[in-house]
């Protein structure tokens, strides 16, 4: 019994119900971009030569090669990648950019000598150059 426990358990843990809801939508993202690339986009991108990427088929010893459907393949590829970057990647990197903090200013290492003026450690207790006592 302990082990279908810990079994629960890693299941119902967070990250692997947020990655699985991510792989659904994936694989419907994946689907919707196909199906918009397969009908819309390449017929559209064919109207000028009355070309069908999906009827694009190279063939060698009853092989058939199916470069129409590679071709609709690439343009889903770049049009999902677009649209990642543009709606994750980018509002992510200005969300992340808006909270780190503010650099802290760095102390000064070194001070200058009311005496002589010159430039000394700021933890000097004397004034290396003209031997003042500092406060």
């Amino acid at each position: 019994m302990p082990l279908i426990d810990e079994l629960k358990g890693f299941i119902s843990r967070g990250n692997i119900l947020d990655l699985a809801v991510a792989f659904v939508m994936g694989a419907a993202f994946n689907a919707l971009i196909n199906a918009l690339v397969t009908d819309i986009v390449t017929p559209i991108i064919g109207i000028p030569g009355h070309v069908n990427f999906a009827s694009i088929t190279y063939t060698i010893n009853g092989s058939q090669f199916l470069i129409g459907a590679f071709i609709n393949s690439v343009i889903s590829f770049i049009s999902i990648a677009i649209a990642i970057f543009f709606f994750v990647i980018k509002p992510m990197s200005k969300l992340s950019s808006l909270n780190k903090n503010p650099p802290q200013p760095v102390p000064p290492a070194s001070k200058a000598c009311p005496y002589c003026t010159s430039s000394i450690p700021i933890k000097a207790i004397r004034c290396p150059f003209c031997t003042s006592k500092l406060e």
